[in-house]
């Protein structure tokens, strides 16, 4: 599977996807528009081994919900990941069996080097 979700409304996501180019061949997914189903959940944690290494820490509604007071666990990045678009990293790229989570220069590097 070759997928990217993404938020067409972020300016971060809108430059990687410019800078990464993919192919037609990926299929895109704007979590706000199209939320993650459990489904598309379960598979990304399969790739990725952990619901908080998908969890954005950054997001507003973390501070406003004051979730960095609270001792969170798996479960519940998991049900916070599915309530809320927010709390998505973002951009997730998925290439065959391999995961790219976030935005940081060295994700999108390595990204970049798996889609060419």
């Amino acid at each position: 599977m070759k997928k990217i979700y993404f938020l067409s409304t972020c300016d971060t996501c809108k430059r990687i996807l410019k800078e990464l180019n993919p192919s037609n061949n990926f299929l895109r997914q704007d979590v706000k528009k199209e939320g993650l189903t459990l489904e598309e959940l379960e598979h990304l944690y399969q790739l990725s081994g952990s619901y908080e290494s998908l969890f954005n820490k950054r997001a507003q509604l973390y501070k406003q919900r004051d979730l960095k007071n609270k001792n969170l666990q798996e479960v519940d990045f998991k049900n916070l990941l599915l309530d809320h678009y927010t709390f998505l990293k973002r951009p997730v790229i998925i290439n065959q069996n391999k995961i790219f989570i976030g935005n940081s220069k060295k994700t999108v590097e390595s990204a970049k080097k798996s889609i060419a």
